[in-house]
């Protein structure tokens, strides 16, 4: 599962709809109607905001925002709650790095295009994240 800090405008295609999809298992899992993920650890920043369904549901917003912006159509219906534009989540300065890296090496090898374009770019992220100075988040799996 990857729940990406970056901006969905930096996905290409494919990684734009598989945050897609999987951030809906998300929703799913913090709703509890799987028995799958539950200890996922990218569930952690989620279950740490006050409420951690509209949190979910205020980043797969975002997501479907980019993909209305690319002429993409991504069913809403299925984002159990309203986004809440207030809401602002945590996110280190290093988490982003290494998601921009990783990032980077996804694309140099399914999209170099892209890739080339990203190179020239600073990364931004999702809406609901604001940045903070830090290490990569302590639930990021980089063994």
């Amino acid at each position: 599962m990857r729940i990406w800090s970056l901006h969905p405008e930096h996905l290409d295609v494919r990684g734009l709809v598989a945050c897609w999809r999987e951030t809906l298992l998300a929703q799913k899992v913090l709703r509890g109607l799987t028995v799958g993920y539950r200890n996922h650890p990218q569930l952690i920043r989620f279950r740490a905001s006050g409420d951690p369904v509209v949190a979910v549901a205020t980043y797969l917003h975002g997501v479907a925002d980019e993909a209305d912006a690319r002429g993409y159509n991504f069913d809403r219906s299925r984002v159990v709650v309203a986004p809440d534009p207030a809401l602002r989540m945590p996110v280190n300065d290093g988490q982003v790095a290494h998601e921009w890296q990783h990032l980077l090496a996804k694309l140099a090898e399914r999209d170099p295009a892209r890739h080339e374009m990203l190179l020239a770019t600073e990364p931004r992220v999702h809406p609901l994240f604001v940045v903070r100075r830090g290490p990569v988040e302590a639930w990021e799996a980089t063994g």
